[in-house]
């Protein structure tokens, strides 16, 4: 895509500083970045780890690949071009929830390495506030699921440049955390996030206590 760009732009600072609303918040701000096929799990993934962590008393939000396209990028399809664009753009909007000091989880196919990394890289801070989640699922079981019956299409012929059949899907190398949404259920792969961010210090411990109260 075209873009003009303006020579005039410097980013203007606050008095209210990340670290500020990280302390209101009580915890840190980053994102969680799921990475699947179609039907992998991701978007459910995805809600049942938000509805953990604000029981938790967690600040967040999610968002997902078809609630974006209904809006933000409304004017993109789905060539490579178009999927790079989209990536990018959910890139910069996950860098600003983190700098708003929110744990915002990011559910999109992403199918290209390159694209993932361009999103983690957009972080200023030196240490990690990028997690990416590898929500693994078979293409077969993917398929059988089906959820959207889109798999159905893009075999039909209906759906071009549909990742998985007619696009390339780029699998995750050093994920941080790996989900196999084949195996186990969705509750066991939020105890697994769960677990992760709490043994990696993005949340306390005492937190998930509180989750099991409630």
């Amino acid at each position: 895509m075209t873009q003009n760009k303006s020579s005039n732009i410097v980013w203007h600072e606050g008095t209210v500083s990340r670290k500020h609303r990280e302390q209101l918040n009580q915890h840190r701000g980053f994102t969680i970045w799921f990475t699947g096929l179609s039907g992998s799990g991701k978007s459910t993934l995805s809600v049942a780890l938000e509805e953990r962590l604000y029981h938790m008393g967690c600040r967040t939000y999610r968002l997902d690949g078809d609630n974006v396209r209904t809006g933000l990028n409304r004017d993109l399809a789905f060539s490579p071009e178009d999927r790079i664009e989209n990536i990018r753009r959910i890139g910069e909007v996950a860098k600003l929830f983190r700098d708003a000091g929110l744990i915002n989880l990011s559910a999109f196919i992403s199918p290209y390495r390159r694209d993932r990394d361009m999103a983690r890289n957009l972080s200023p801070r030196g240490e990690n506030d990028f997690l990416e989640v590898f929500v693994d699922a078979p293409l077969e079981v993917c398929e059988q699921r089906d959820p959207k019956g889109l798999y159905k299409k893009a075999r039909a012929g209906s759906i071009p440049n549909f990742t998985g059949i007619s696009a390339p899907y780029e699998a995750p190398e050093h994920p941080e955390i790996h989900v196999r949404t084949g195996e186990t259920s969705i509750e066991q792969g939020v105890e697994q996030i769960v677990a992760y961010l709490i043994e990696h210090d993005y949340i306390e411990a005492g937190l998930a206590d509180t989750s099991r109260r409630a």
